[in-house]
């Protein structure tokens, strides 16, 4: 089982730069940044964007992974957005996973100032923004006449470091984007919140794992309706939409993981600590995380199958 964690662009990067080390330091295997224009509480405070400090990232970094956690259509349009994939994964040296979601309700869509699109339609556009996208980076040219995209003989040269493109892991929870993700995915991301649930499980740990075990029930339905094997998907989960968060402890990080496992995720995604606010946690938790958990689960995959 592989080992994630999200570092918010909230920091000059003099100092967010030791994070990024740090992650590599402490043997993380995939570090990531949220892909927003601004988040949730933490909007009227600073706030960079995920394309250059994933470059920046990548020249402070030589083993660990990186991505996007997710990009959405909500401000990108994947003709542009394929050129600075391009570019990461070059500058990464073939490192680079790109995080996909349909896009929310939030400051993304606000600050721009669009129309509310229901949800019905929010899928027809994160379907085409996923196949453009895709298109665009395995293809010498696309065009594509699509009802929200449209793409005139766009160049893909030099292409991805990583063939035939750079991964896709795609974020989903429910069945219209689960199927974009059984379809264009190397990876599916997963990780409902109390309110996709229902408000009475915020506290129930145990209702939040039992919905993760429907979902992912459900995703392999749905890799079948696309003739792919369950193998050929990794499966990722960001464990802070639940009622406990996983650096809250070191007990709860090793509950979250064994969890996990039992279900089959061969991924996990937490947040390194703030002192504050969302995802409030102690860095001496994420130490020993790093020093005692980390080395259980590889020890934990290193075991002979009886």
């Amino acid at each position: 089982m592989r080992v994630g964690i999200v570092i918010l662009p909230e920091h000059r990067w003099n100092e967010n730069r030791l994070r990024w080390r740090r992650a590599e330091e402490y043997g993380f295997d995939h570090a990531w940044s949220y892909d927003h224009l601004g988040w949730s509480s933490l909007v009227d405070g600073p706030w960079f964007d995920v394309v250059p400090t994933l470059a920046a990232a990548a020249m402070e970094t030589s083993r660990i992974r990186l991505g996007t956690f997710v990009t959405s259509p909500n401000f990108r349009h994947p003709v542009a957005y394929a050129r600075q994939v391009l570019a990461l994964d070059d500058i990464s040296g073939g490192r680079l996973t790109v995080g996909l979601g349909s896009g929310g309700w939030g400051y993304d869509r606000q600050v721009l100032g669009g129309p509310d699109l229901p949800q019905r339609d929010r899928m027809v556009r994160f379907a085409e923004f996923v196949e453009l996208l895709d298109s665009l980076l395995t293809q010498p040219r696309t065009d594509y006449d699509g009802q929200y995209y449209a793409a005139v003989q766009a160049r893909n040269a030099p292409g991805c470091v990583q063939r035939p493109r750079v991964p896709f892991l795609v974020a989903a929870n429910g069945p219209k984007a689960m199927r974009v993700a059984a379809r264009h995915g190397q990876a599916w991301l997963t990780g409902p919140i109390a309110e996709e649930i229902g408000g009475h499980l915020a506290e129930d740990l145990d209702g939040w794992w039992r919905r993760v075990g429907q979902l992912v029930q459900t995703f392999e339905e749905l890799l079948a309706e696309q003739g792919r094997e369950p193998s050929e998907v990794d499966r990722y989960i960001t464990l802070d939409g639940s009622p406990v968060l996983s650096m809250s402890s070191v007990e709860a990080f090793r509950d979250h993981a064994g969890r996990a496992r039992e279900l089959g995720f061969t991924d996990l995604v937490t947040h390194w600590p703030r002192p504050d606010g969302p995802y409030r946690a102690s860095e001496s938790v994420l130490e020993r995380v790093a020093a005692e958990v980390l080395p259980e689960l590889r020890a934990a995959d290193a075991l002979p199958i009886s």
